[in-house]
């Protein structure tokens, strides 16, 4: 019977070692997770047996378990770099079926699909041309065209207006003329194709507390008129706001800080229509300093090339654009199982789903049981290498051992065929 004891540890001790050679190898594996052997010992099945008198018959390899534990995470700067911080593993398309991963190194293909490096698509919830994400899943990619402009409606302009200003003749405004007004900005204005015209704003002081404004639009300012006045209490606070009596751009809410001011409209090819701007001045003020702008936003912009993108700790993926803008291209979904041991590793440090892991369960990173995302980092392997040499050394000395049982077997057997 040692015979059979010795050969079945032999083969335990082999298994063993393929193991740790296993975790060994794949050290610098991106999200590797190590292995670790579990034995069980045999028994010879007997009803007559004694089971005082039961002797073992071996031993076997019951089960080679993953150990699922964090790795760390390291900074990359690689935008499509993913590290999971917590449960759960990225949903790959492979060929049309599902798979599962904790190795976060992605890149974008010759058509713009988020791929590994065995060209398996990520998975996540897709977004609509205005950001806004679904709640399906689907392959990511990420769109190349351009982003679509969008029309000026409001502009945000606060000044300070000087209170020691000299009054200026409001009938003499000039916007070519600088001795004909106090202050001025300008800023520019898009149409719904993106294309600029420049808008100016003037203050002209009229009196103590009581300003008239003024906007034009061209550069250099071809057309101006006459919108509102503006006036402040003593403490230097903007009080109210009404249209001027000589206005023709349209009309203001008493009080509100608000204008609308009408220029043409640059994306109508008759040329026979206009754009309305709605000019919010509140935050202004009149103190006795320097006149100046002190703050200035306009909700417009111009069309923009994708220059990059960003992964957030919630899996959005964030595009950034040559004109300043950003927008959500999707969000990556994790997938987290009752039984993580129950997956079939099929190599490619890929997972796939079994009846013993169970149905995955797919949310956004950072919903309950789910980790978090950091984009520009991988997880590291797991291995610790310190270990696994010490264990390398132990699974040594039990396949000597077990070959010194055969040695001590044969020498048995010697002196019986001696006799």
């Amino acid at each position: 019977m040692s015979y059979q004891q010795a050969l079945s540890g032999l083969g335990a001790a082999s298994s063993n070692l393929d193991v740790i050679g296993n975790n060994i190898s794949n050290s610098n594996t991106v999200g590797f997770k190590e292995g670790k052997a579990q034995f069980a010992d045999m028994y010879a099945n007997s009803i007559s047996t004694a089971v005082s008198n039961q002797i073992g018959i071996g031993t076997r390899l019951a089960e080679m378990q993953q150990q699922f534990s964090q790795g760390t995470i390291t900074t990359t700067n690689q935008a499509l770099d993913v590290a999971i911080n917590g449960n759960g593993f990225y949903q790959l398309s492979n060929n049309g079926s599902t798979v599962y991963s904790r190795n976060g190194v992605f890149h974008l293909d010759n058509q713009g699909n988020i791929v590994n490096s065995s060209g398996m698509q990520l998975i996540g919830f897709a977004a609509d041309s205005k950001g806004v994400v679904s709640a399906s899943t689907v392959p990511l990619s990420v769109p190349t065209s351009n982003i679509q402009p969008t029309a000026t409606k409001n502009i945000m302009a606060a000044f300070n207006l000087n209170s020691q200003d000299a009054n200026k003749a409001v009938a003499d405004f000039d916007p070519t003329d600088s001795n004909t007004y106090n202050a001025s900005t300008s800023v520019d204005a898009y149409d719904s194709l993106g294309g600029t015209q420049k808008v100016s704003i003037y203050f002209t002081k009229s009196s103590t507390g009581s300003w008239e404004a003024f906007a034009g639009y061209g550069d250099p300012v071809t057309q101006k008129t006459d919108f509102g006045s503006v006036t402040f209490d003593q403490s230097g606070n903007l009080s109210a706001t009404a249209t001027s009596s000589t206005s023709t751009a349209g009309v203001s809410v008493p009080g509100t800080g608000k204008f609308t001011v009408t220029i043409p409209n640059g994306a109508d090819p008759t040329g026979n229509s206009t754009q309305t701007l709605t000019l919010n001045l509140n935050g202004t003020t009149q103190y006795g300093t320097k006149s100046g702008l002190s703050n200035l936003v306009q909700d417009g912009n111009a069309t923009g090339e994708l220059t990059g993108f960003t992964v957030g700790n919630d899996g959005t993926l964030t595009g950034n654009y040559s004109n300043g803008e950003t927008k959500s291209l999707g969000q990556i979904a994790l997938a987290n199982f009752n039984n993580q041991n129950g997956l079939q590793n099929m190599g490619n440090n890929v997972y796939a789903q079994t009846a013993a892991s169970g149905a995955p369960q797919v949310a956004v990173p950072g919903s309950t049981n789910h980790g978090t995302l950091q984009g520009g980092a991988v997880e590291d392997s797991n291995v610790d290498l310190t270990k696994e040499l010490v264990n390398l050394m132990t699974a040594q000395r039990n396949y000597q051992a077990n070959a010194q049982t055969i040695k001590t077997q044969q020498a048995v057997d010697q002196s019986i065929i001696n006799l």
